[in-house]
């Protein structure tokens, strides 16, 4: 039996593959892509079945360019699940803290530890990914830059950890969401997501979320988005605890639906505990 083929963004190492393992366990084929919009051209193509992607920092919020994404394509979130993400400082062997003049890694990373890179002068590098970051500082092999990135990391390219976690908060965790092609239902989902817009007029985003006190539908989030060639419109994602194949659910959809420009459903699946 063929096993399943899951992306994941970066190069080994990276939160979001440990994030895949964390929901499908050792047992599948891995695929890494630069980009996360690549998870999502990659489901359309077929190349993977399954793509992770972080959609949330219970630090820094939310992850714009994903949810940008879900709205963009045609896949479906199935699944989630969550890391806690540890940030360590990692150089070259041999490599002191006194070296070291540039520091790379992701944007996120430098927000989730800004209490600390704070104290130095050090010229911050956007880069992909944390681990892609470590991947590349070992490629270099200059005492002069480093890297942010996880322990894993730090091992699987032979890097010193020079300071090790140094996010400023150490509850630090990443929502991931697992993406399919298609929309999975079963009796075990008990999370929805839904992307909407509504008329820029008074009232009209009351008038969609009164239906969840109405049916006494318990909202978990909102987000908003700007809605792209529409300056001062926005896309409101929502999750909210519930099955679409509950009678009461799937009514309060339809209402909803029927009030808004553009409604999709994002996904129902099983929240993560």
């Amino acid at each position: 039996m063929s096993l399943l083929r899951v992306g994941f963004q970066g190069v080994k190492g990276a939160f979001g593959e440990e994030a895949l393992y964390n929901y499908f366990g050792e047992e599948v084929h891995t695929i890494a892509v630069k980009n996360f919009e690549d998870i999502c051209t990659s489901l359309e193509s077929g190349t993977i079945e399954y793509g992770v992607l972080p959609i949330e920092n219970s630090s820094t919020g939310a992850i714009s360019d994903v949810y940008d994404l879900i709205n963009k394509y045609e896949c479906h979130i199935v699944g989630e699940t969550h890391v806690k993400v540890n940030h360590n400082l990692m150089g070259i062997k041999g490599c002191k803290m006194e070296d070291i003049e540039e520091v790379y890694s992701h944007p996120q990373a430098f927000e989730q530890s800004k209490n600390y890179l704070n104290n130095y002068k050090w010229k911050l590098v956007p880069y992909y990914n944390t681990a892609k970051s470590a991947e590349y500082i070992m490629k270099q092999g200059n005492k002069k830059i480093a890297a942010i990135g996880s322990k894993k990391a730090a091992q699987l390219y032979n890097l010193d950890i020079l300071a090790s976690n140094i996010n400023s908060n150490n509850t630090n965790t990443t929502r991931f969401i697992i993406l399919g092609k298609k929309l999975m239902v079963n009796e075990d989902c008990n999370k929805i997501s839904v992307v909407l817009s509504t008329e820029h007029k008074a009232g009209a985003l009351y008038h969609v979320l009164k239906h969840f006190a109405e049916n006494n539908i318990n909202m978990l989030k909102i987000e908003s988005r700007p809605r792209g060639n529409t300056p001062w419109e926005y896309n409101f994602y929502i999750d909210f605890e519930g099955n679409i194949n509950n009678d009461i659910i799937r009514q309060a959809l339809e209402k909803m639906s029927k009030d808004c420009h553009h409604f999709k459903i994002l996904g129902n699946y099983k929240q993560f505990n």
